[in-house]
């Protein structure tokens, strides 16, 4: 008879069942980080560095694939070959589309486009500039977004690098918009680093490429006094209009009254073609000066019903910012004091402000997107919509925007959308206050 085996406990079943625990939880955990990685606001510097990179080869693509076209280039190399040639009259600037209308620093920087494209005929180097200057402006804005931590990496990968539109703008029609916004996003990172003077020489230099800048200048001056004060103010704003006087300088010996007339020129009247907030409007009435009073007034009114939450909202950003009259950094109270909240004292005002401009404007343009795109999802984030409703404001906005030629619907449902956000905004506001 066989002798009879011990029973032995099997080993290998309670290892095995950890092993599946443990990769349940493995599981588990790394598709939590996937979330945070699309949702957390504290992942934005992560999720940056992985879409830059995606959007230099998605920009390459463009430019290979996609065929360029032409609207506004081969004026600009007119208007800069003029200057070159030695005129200096900004009444004889002219181009295929009329006059020179841009200040001093837009000839400087198209000048040496000009030289660096052969006089405009090598577009593909120019679309490479403009690809760079697409991922420069998305570094910065990426940047302004990671130290405010308000709205979510998804949000603002689905607008930030999904829009055709905003590709077109930089890479296949090489707009001089996008080059003033650079500099503009440049100069808002600048004065959240405490680099005030630097902040405002780039502010200053964005103004000289497109007047559009200036919508961004009433919170600027609110953010000057309440943080800098009165005396800092007024160096800030002579080393703005000094910079805008040295680059016109040569311009301002010729005929000064061309080059103001021309570069600032706030009365232009812009063709109903080419709008795409105003088509439903019958076109006697877009060109009606009334309209246009009418527009002024209601921007400074809402601006002036803004003002004091964004003097609250500066003065707090200097107190928490900032210590002594030195104006020293806070960096020892990090641990007390919410960092991002501080940020968004100030980038607040800024967008807000800049937001009320364009939906007050006389007329947009497509070209025009690019004023306010990427500041969109921080506006829609100031809200207390749904996330839906916020989404779906966006996309809407979008959809208007890719509409060519624009439609009675697409410039209304627009208007829509902006009076949707502004009433968000105001809302808002009427509960800080």
């Amino acid at each position: 008879m066989a002798p009879r085996r011990e029973a032995r406990p099997n080993l290998n079943a309670g290892r095995s069942s950890r092993r599946g625990n443990k990769g349940w939880l493995e599981n588990y955990l790394d598709w939590r980080q996937l979330v945070a990685f699309l949702t957390d606001p504290r992942k934005i510097p992560l999720t940056a560095k992985l879409f830059i990179y995606l959007e230099i080869v998605l920009n390459v693509l463009v430019i290979y694939v996609v065929p360029y076209t032409e609207i506004d280039w081969r004026a600009y190399m007119q208007e800069v070959g003029g200057f070159l040639n030695g005129t200096t009259d900004y009444s004889k600037l002219r181009g295929d589309t009329g006059p020179l209308v841009y200040p001093a620093g837009f000839v400087y920087v198209f000048s040496g486009l000009y030289y660096i494209t052969s006089r405009g005929a090598n577009i593909r180097i120019a679309q490479y500039f403009f690809a760079a200057l697409y991922v420069i402006t998305l570094t910065l804005v990426f940047r302004i977004y990671a130290r405010t931590k308000k709205v979510p990496p998804y949000v603002i990968i689905l607008m930030c690098c999904t829009s055709y539109r905003i590709h077109s703008i930089f890479v296949l029609r090489l707009f001089n918009d996008p080059v003033a916004m650079v500099l503009l996003y440049a100069s808002i990172n600048a004065f959240l680093d405490s680099r005030w003077y630097l902040g405002s020489a780039l502010y200053s230099l964005a103004v000289s490429i497109k007047m559009n800048i200036l919508l961004f200048a009433p919170a600027l001056l609110v953010a000057y006094l309440c943080t800098l004060g009165t005396l800092k103010t007024l160096l800030h704003l002579s080393i703005c209009a000094l910079i805008q006087l040295i680059l016109g300088l040569p311009f301002l010996l010729e005929n000064p009254i061309a080059y103001i007339k021309g570069a600032f020129n706030l009365g232009r009247v812009f063709e109903f073609k080419w709008t795409v907030n105003w088509r439903f409007l019958p076109e006697e009435v877009f060109v009606h000066s009334y309209l246009h009073v009418s527009l002024l007034l209601l921007h400074m009114l809402t601006l002036l019903y803004c003002a004091p939450v964004w003097i609250t909202y500066m003065k707090s950003y200097a107190k928490l910012k900032y210590v002594g009259k030195e104006l020293k950094p806070q960096l020892r109270k990090k641990e007390k004091v919410d960092m991002s909240t501080v940020s968004q004292l100030f980038v607040y005002p800024l967008f807000v402000a800049n937001f009320i401009g364009i939906m007050f404007s006389r007329s947009l343009h497509y070209q025009f997107y690019i004023w306010y795109y990427h500041t969109l999802p921080y506006i829609a984030w100031c809200t207390d919509y749904k996330t839906v409703l916020k989404l779906t404001v966006l996309g809407v906005i979008e959809l208007c925007w890719n509409t060519y030629p624009s439609t009675v619907f697409s410039s209304a449902a627009l208007h829509l959308c902006h009076i949707i956000l502004l009433y968000g905004v105001l809302k808002n506001r009427s509960k800080d206050k």
